[in-house]
């Protein structure tokens, strides 16, 4: 994400569950990252492009969400080219697909 332009600030913690449910990270959807950005829910290995363009498009959702660990996504060093979602989450937990890779 700092490569691609976003100022990080990191925070560690041993409750990462309380963040999640603040965010709005629906269960079943979790990852290993949370972030919030400009009041969106950004959860696991989303793309930095997926993130401008939700900044960009300013959709009324929690914001995205990459549930698991998908093995080509960003930062994860799997030179293989497994697809996977990225979802848009709505304030009422619904989700829909936002972008394909």
């Amino acid at each position: 994400m700092k490569a691609s332009g976003f100022p990080v600030v990191t925070h560690d913690t041993e409750n990462v569950a309380s963040h999640k449910v603040r965010l709005g990270v629906p269960a079943a959807m979790g990852s290993c990252h949370t972030a919030e950005v400009v009041g969106y829910l950004v959860e696991g290995h989303v793309p930095a492009a997926d993130v401008k363009r939700l900044l960009a498009e300013r959709p009324r959702a929690r914001g995205l969400v990459s549930p698991g660990m998908p093995a080509s996504a960003p930062g994860m060093d799997d030179p293989r080219r497994i697809p996977y979602e990225v979802l848009l989450v709505g304030y009422d937990g619904q989700s829909a697909t936002y972008a394909r890779h």
